[in-house]
């Protein structure tokens, strides 16, 4: 970015992945906002608008991976890796490669990525942690005779460029800022190791027709919010920000770390992410702005705080050496670093109230990676979070709400559920049953079911096991109270499923395709039971008048 830039270049960064310190660095380097694109908090269509939208008007786009090319959510699909977020977009890649120690074998690996993959186009691939350039030459020899994709150069190792490193990844670019001097430094060494000319000549020109979506979607009086911006508090996404932008925000920056006031006339807060841990006495000390944060919590304003922003709101923050700070208050909780890791990992958030950020059964997409955890909780909290991780599986509920102050310890990426949805049109069906359904753009359950009946219904009496399916991308948004259910669910491998199956009179009606093969007491049950209502119909008795 830096060798491309001072090229005279427009260059807009990418990240793959649920990262904000890489980002950071892109921001400062190309001098453009660096942008998240992720193949699972986020669906296609909108990676796909988000680098349209980014990259319209730059000579040439950027992205950084995330760890190896194929790694995703797991091994047997390319459902989150570099490789997807590529072939989405229609973009070669750079394959580089840490050719560290490696000699010949570095070419058998690179032929292997060649072929792991036939539908990915390569640009090229770079060799990384080489000892010299006598071992650039060997291996570039190497691979002549056995690959296609051109080798591009390759990186000496240096330990001078290495950025440090702390808990949660690199150092960030507000406690590090790479100097004008280091980043003419870094381009210098692609200049000299890289053949810049060879990879742009050897990119394709890339059509990129105006994004569709709109650039504001409230036309009312603009609001403003107030965002902690500091050392302390830096995890941001950018759409995050320019989504609350297009709903007609104001963003105002203000530093918890140096601020006594909060930005006058601010209508909300948001406290993002960061290293609170690690400036927790200099937060500790602005007492001022503490006491008016806790005001505002108490007086009703909405106020959102996730992972170290959900700590500042926190009554105390514990560190490692057991040194305790007073934070904010707005919840009576308190906070405590530990030397290891407690979460990491994508995460699935349903809403199981009305909160902040949306109405119950609202679905969005985030990630957790922290290392502290909550070590006292004051007694009679409700949470309003119910948490899965990638794979499904239920995590322990959390997040917390108190007059209009919502906080967690997941970061959420809010294009993954668009705060307004302007296809929001409500259709009336038949009423039988007094529910609402709504579709949502991603998939709510897939699989194989098991179901046995935990009552006489019109399809089988009570304890008849049946199987099935379950596919849809809609779900109940609106139950009646009251409303037992009758079935009890399980897939495949064995697991409970949330009950489900409701009956009124004799209207039974559920998610799950069952096969009445798997019970052939079904359809005579049903066929039964159709029998005896025409009976009923045509023989009515007849009463007195």
């Amino acid at each position: 970015m830096a060798a491309l830039s001072r090229r005279g270049l427009k260059v807009a960064p990418f990240k793959v992945g649920p990262d904000f310190i890489d980002p950071g660095h892109h921001t400062r380097i190309a001098g453009t906002v660096s942008k998240n694109l992720d193949g699972w908090m986020l669906s296609k269509e909108y990676n796909l608008e988000c680098f349209r939208r980014a990259a319209q008007d730059a000579d040439v786009a950027v992205i950084e991976g995330v760890m190896g090319l194929f790694d995703g959510y797991d091994g047997k699909t390319e459902a989150g890796s570099t490789a997807q977020m590529a072939k989405w977009l229609g973009l070669p890649v750079i394959l580089l490669v840490d050719a560290a120690s490696m000699a010949r074998s570095a070419a058998a690996v690179v032929l292997g990525f060649e072929h792991f993959d036939e539908q990915l186009n390569y640009a090229g691939v770079i060799l990384n942690n080489l000892g010299s350039h006598r071992h650039l030459k060997y291996l570039a020899d190497a691979m002549r005779q056995h690959i296609k994709m051109p080798c591009l150069g390759g990186v000496i190792r240096n330990e001078n460029i290495a950025i440090p490193e702390r808990h949660l990844g690199l150092v960030t670019h507000e406690d590090h800022p790479l100097t004008r001097q280091t980043i003419d430094g870094l381009a210098d060494i692609i200049e000299k190791n890289i053949n810049l000319d060879m990879l742009l000549n050897a990119l394709p020109a890339i059509s990129l027709p105006r994004p569709g979506r709109e650039e504001i979607f409230s036309q009312e009086k603009k609001v403003r919010i107030a965002v902690a911006r500091d050392n302390a508090f830096c995890f941001y996404y950018q759409d995050n920000l320019e989504l609350l932008e297009q709903h007609g925000a104001e963003i105002v920056p203000f530093s918890p770390l140096t601020d006594d006031e909060l930005p006058p006339d601010a209508d909300g807060l948001y406290f993002g992410g960061g290293y609170p841990e690690l400036f927790a006495g200099k937060l500790a000390e602005n007492r001022a702005l503490r006491d008016r944060i806790r005001g505002k919590s108490r007086d009703g304003m909405p106020i959102y705080g996730e992972c170290g922003g959900f700590m500042y709101l926190c009554e105390e923050l514990v560190d490692q050496n057991n040194a305790s700070y007073p934070m904010t208050g707005c919840f009576p909780f308190a906070t405590k670093m530990f030397p290891r890791l407690k979460a990491l990992g994508y995460r699935e958030i349903t809403l199981t109230g009305d909160t902040t950020i949306g109405r119950r059964n609202t679905t969005i997409r985030g990630h957790e990676f922290h290392y502290s955890e909550l070590t006292r909780l004051a007694p009679g909290f409700e949470t309003v979070y119910q948490i899965s991780d990638r794979s499904g599986l239920d995590r322990p509920p959390e997040g917390y709400q108190i007059n209009q102050t919502l906080g967690s310890y997941n970061h959420l990426h809010f294009g993954s559920q668009p705060m307004v949805d302007q296809n929001n049109a409500s259709y009336p069906m038949t009423g039988c049953f007094p529910f609402a359904t709504k579709m949502f753009p991603r998939l709510k359950a897939l699989g194989y079911r098991e179901i046995t009946l935990t009552g006489d219904t019109t399809i089988g009496r009570r304890n008849t096991t049946i199987r099935g399916h379950e596919f849809h991308y809609s779900e109940l948004t609106r139950l009646a109270p009251g409303f037992e259910t009758v079935y009890q669910i399980s897939d495949r491998s064995g697991l409970d499923r949330p009950p489900e199956g409701y009956q009124i009179n004799q209207t039974l009606g559920s998610y799950n395709h069952l096969h009445f093969g798997s019970q052939p007491t079904v359809a005579g049950h049903f066929v039964e039971n159709c029998r005896k209502y025409r009976h009923s119909r045509n023989f009515r008795p007849c009463h007195p008048v």
